[in-house]
């Protein structure tokens, strides 16, 4: 018994040297991980002190593999569309919420990150995916390659998708009255909404097909979407539709997403809507 307690502390003597004598072996300077600090560039700058300093919101434009889904064949935005696409961002989407919700609004209810993509994000069914909102704390925005200021509806579809990603993001803060929501159109929500075009969608009271995938949707879809639309474009919207009852759905809609922000956030959904229409104005070059 003696033999084996004296062998085992034995033992123990000669581990705990062998682990002394590696540790003796490692001197400073030998680590092999960079500290180095990248360079900012003129863009990183930039970032800083339109988007970071201001509303603490960081973003990313280099290629982070970790970022993105790796099954899709994805590629990271040209360089000089990086600038272009977030002054779109923050003149349409970040200065017309902190025109009317104040200067803090956003910097308080927020993503932390926006990433850009360059490329289109496809499904298997042949839509595409133009956002992601993760959690209410990332947002990716897919085909920055692709936007042109000098065509009002490219500029509108790319913001369409930050505006209706942002209000995933207040719903998960304040959430909005689901049950009126899901009493309105309550037989039209289907998973394959993607096989119906949109006006077919509009004459049974969505504002989009995408709208009918679920009442969470159909709120942020409804929202996004009149905040894209001018004034003037909204009021042909509906008067374009015929069905009476899906005109009626719409409205009823509208004014929900109208009571949600007073109620939740004390702000005037119609003049962030005419924020956005001016906002929008001046970013188109043509």
């Amino acid at each position: 018994m003696k033999l084996i307690k004296y062998s085992k502390i034995a033992f123990l003597v000669m581990v705990s040297m062998a682990v002394i004598s590696c540790a003796n072996d490692e001197r400073p300077g030998d680590s092999q991980l960079d500290y180095t600090q990248p360079t900012k560039t003129a863009l990183d700058n930039w970032i800083t002190t339109t988007y970071l300093n201001p509303y603490n919101i960081n973003v990313q434009y280099k290629w982070n593999q970790n970022t993105v889904d790796n099954s899709r064949y994805l590629f990271p935005p040209t360089i000089d569309k990086v600038q272009p696409a977030l002054e779109i961002v923050e003149t349409i989407w970040l200065r017309s919420y902190s025109q009317i919700g104040g200067a803090d609004f956003v910097k308080k209810i927020a993503p932390r990150e926006i990433v850009l993509i360059g490329g289109v994000n496809l499904n298997s069914v042949g839509t595409r995916t133009l956002g992601i909102a993760e959690g209410g704390q990332r947002v990716t925005l897919f085909e920055t390659d692709y936007i042109d200021q000098s065509d009002r509806d490219n500029v509108s579809e790319f913001i369409h998708t930050i505006q209706h990603e942002y209000i995933h993001i207040l719903n998960q803060h304040k959430p909005f009255d689901e049950k009126s929501w899901a009493a309105i159109t309550p037989g039209g929500y289907t998973s394959d909404w993607y096989n119906y075009d949109i006006p077919e969608s509009n004459e049974i009271g969505f504002i989009t097909s995408y709208a009918r995938s679920n009442i969470n949707e159909d709120f942020a879809e409804t929202a996004s979407m009149i905040l894209i639309y001018s004034k003037a474009e909204y009021a042909a919207f509906l008067a374009g539709i015929d069905d009476p009852d899906a005109l009626a759905a719409l409205k009823a809609k509208e004014a929900l997403v109208v009571k949600y922000f007073k109620e939740a956030f004390d702000m005037d959904f119609y003049a962030l809507r005419d924020a956005a229409e001016i906002n929008t104005n001046a970013v188109i070059t043509n």
